[in-house]
Parts: C-alpha cells; sequence; structure tokens
C-alpha cells in the first residue's frame, strides 16, 4: 500500500479555519456501513444506543508554540537570531523534543530566549527534532508557557490565520484535565457541558483515558509501502477503572466507540489479543492501518482527516478503502468542513451496527 491509496481531492475552502458555535452544532455524518446519514453532532444522544461507552482523552492542550531568540554560547560572538518552537513531548529524565524553524541552524549549547519569562538550552539536534532544557519545570514551566506561548494550531490552520485569544478556548477540550498535549482530540473539541448531559441521561456511558497527542502527529508518511512508516511516540494512560469499564462493556454486549483516534490508538495499545485492557501506562507508537484487526473498537467518532495521513489509514483500517473513500467523497460533495475545527463523522462498521 502505497500515500497515494489514501488521497483524495479537497477544496481549499472546506478547511474550516475557525469552529462552529455552539460546538454541538457541527454537522455530523453517520455512516452505517454504506448507510450516509447527514444530522449534526448534537442529535447524538438519539444516534447511539442507550449502553454504548464513549471513550474520551483528556489531555490538555499546552500553548506550545514558541518565538524567541537564539545566541551562541559565550563566547562564540553572533547576532541574535529568531526562532521558532513547537513542543512535541517531553522527555524522560527532563527536557523537551521539540520541531524548530530554522532546525539547520541549531547547534548544542544554544541559548534561547522566549521572552523574559522562559529560557533553553540546545542539547541535541537529531532526526529532524531538537532537543531543550528549559530553565524552570513543573507549575513553573506552565506559567511561563501561559505568558509567552501561543497554541500550536495545525498548519493547515496557522498557514491561513495566526493564533489569537479564541484559540486558547476553542483549542481545547470542555474536560481537558491533565496537561502535556500540543495537539488537541479535535473529535472531542464538539462536545459541551448541554451535550454531555443529554447523553448521560440517554444511558450512553462515559470512560476517560490520557493520551498526550505530539506535534509528530501532523508529520507526513514520506515512505513508499506505508508499511514502513514509524509513528512517533506519545505518552498515555489507561486506569484500572477505565479498563474495568470498558471490559465490562464488551462482556455484556455493549459498543465500545473511542471520541477521536487519539483514544482509539490508546485502548487498542492496552488491549490484549481477546480484546481485554489492563491498566496500561507509557509510550505508544501504535500505526493502525488496513489489514489490522481492532481488539477493543467496535465504532469511531472521528472528524475529517487530511489525504495521506496516518489518520485516513487509520479510519480506512475500520472502515475498508473503498467504503471510507466513498464516505469522503459524500462529505466533500455535501460541504462538510474538513480538519481540527471542522465537522464530525460517527463511523460504524456494519459488524457494529447489528444490520
Amino acid at each position: 500500500m502505497r500515500p497515494e491509496d489514501f488521497d483524495f481531492d479537497l477544496p481549499e475552502a472546506l478547511i474550516a479555519t475557525r469552529p462552529v458555535r455552539p460546538r454541538s452544532a457541527a454537522r455530523l455524518l453517520v455512516a452505517r456501513g454504506d448507510r450516509l446519514e447527514d444530522r449534526h453532532v448534537r442529535d447524538l444522544p438519539q444516534v447511539l444506543r442507550p449502553g454504548d461507552l464513549l471513550v474520551f482523552n483528556d489531555t490538555r492542550v499546552l500553548p506550545a508554540r514558541l518565538s524567541g531568540l537564539r545566541r551562541r554560547p559565550s563566547g562564540q560572538a553572533a547576532v541574535p537570531t529568531p526562532v521558532e518552537i513547537t513542543l512535541s513531548r517531553p522527555l524522560p529524565g527532563g527536557g523537551w523534543q521539540v520541531l524548530a524553524r530554522p532546525l539547520r541552524r541549531l547547534r548544542p549549547g544554544d541559548h534561547l530566549a522566549f521572552g523574559d519569562a522562559l529560557s533553553a538550552r540546545v542539547t541535541a539536534v537529531d532526526g529532524g527534532f531538537a532537543r531543550l532544557d528549559f530553565d524552570r519545570d513543573g507549575p513553573a514551566f506552565e506559567a511561563a508557557l501561559a505568558e509567552v506561548g501561543a497554541m500550536p494550531l495545525p498548519p493547515y490552520i496557522a498557514g491561513r490565520r495566526p493564533p489569537d485569544a479564541a484559540d486558547r478556548e476553542d483549542y481545547q477540550t470542555v474536560f481537558a484535565r491533565r496537561p502535556g498535549a500540543v495537539a488537541a482530540p479535535t473529535a472531542a473539541l464538539h462536545f459541551d457541558a448541554p451535550l454531555l448531559a443529554a447523553l448521560e441521561a440517554r444511558g450512553i456511558g462515559r470512560a476517560v483515558v490520557t493520551l498526550h497527542v505530539g506535534a509528530g502527529t501532523f508529520l507526513p508518511v514520506k515512505v513508499d509501502d506505508i508499511r514502513q512508516h514509524r509513528m512517533h511516540a506519545e505518552w498515555g494512560e489507561v486506569t484500572a477503572a477505565v479498563a474495568t469499564a470498558i471490559n465490562a462493556a464488551r462482556a455484556a454486549g455493549r459498543r465500545v466507540i473511542p471520541v477521536g483516534t487519539t483514544a482509539l490508538r490508546l485502548i487498542e495499545t492496552a488491549a490484549a489479543h481477546d480484546g481485554r485492557l489492563a491498566p496500561w501506562a507509557g509510550d505508544t507508537d501504535i500505526f493502525i492501518h488496513p489489514g489490522y484487526r481492532f481488539r477493543a473498537t467496535d465504532a469511531l467518532m472521528t472528524n475529517f482527516h487530511l489525504p495521506r495521513s496516518t489518520l485516513m489509514m487509520l479510519v480506512a483500517a475500520l472502515m475498508g478503502q473503498e467504503r471510507i473513500r466513498r464516505i469522503y467523497a459524500h462529505a466533500v460533495a455535501a460541504g462538510y468542513r474538513f480538519f481540527s475545527y471542522g465537522d464530525a463523522s460517527l463511523l460504524i462498521p456494519p459488524a457494529a451496527d447489528g444490520a
């Protein structure tokens, strides 16, 4: 399989640069196998079944995009030059892996200053990333980021407009709790308090996992054979209570439906071959593409993804390549809004629809 097998034509006008308001007013394309229905996210309590278990990701997005000045180590004469940093993931033992522009000019020992609130030292440059050690950590680091950082909007939005104050709320789920992500679990952006209450009243369950989404989620597939692609690792956790809830739902024949590909990738990582979950925490680099056998996932709510992306490969694995082509062709023809601030789909394979 090649990246072009997951390509499609997308009119630029369908790329959303702002979310709709209220959140649950976004459109929802419900795909029950080959049957397509145009709905809205607020319709989920009627679309889903009582007893279904939705799995959310409670990661909190950091204002991870930083603009600063680079200086050479003491004693090396050089004019300070601008640098832009996007945090990618925290590293064991301290420090951060980051994307940098211009990366090729960074050297170990360089000093980076981001205003008066935050500074860092470059400790390594390798494999398309740099490693930085910041001058503070913990709550002090998060406070400095809040002061000098900007929300790390995806390239297809940031290329059209700069981040602003509205993104501090818009690019964060209403239940975001654990700081650490540098990209949002975007399917969950559609949920607000009234919708969550309506789902609960309908008897639709809710479980919460954590996967800190890294900047590597936006990196393209550059190999000819997609099976040679390697995902960047991201840290996640499935607690004992969540593992028990998912196992109980599956044992009772109730559907487990991740909200977003991040929640799906995490529970699939934590699931054994028989589909049972145990408590799990650590780094996952799972890459799901056609041919993958899903262990714990029955259906998926997700936004519409970039052509040739690993996420297109994931949804094709769930629904089948020809079926996902038809779903995306319908979405384009019907004017659905694409990507992080766009509309959503509910993908239900025939086996999970009971049809």
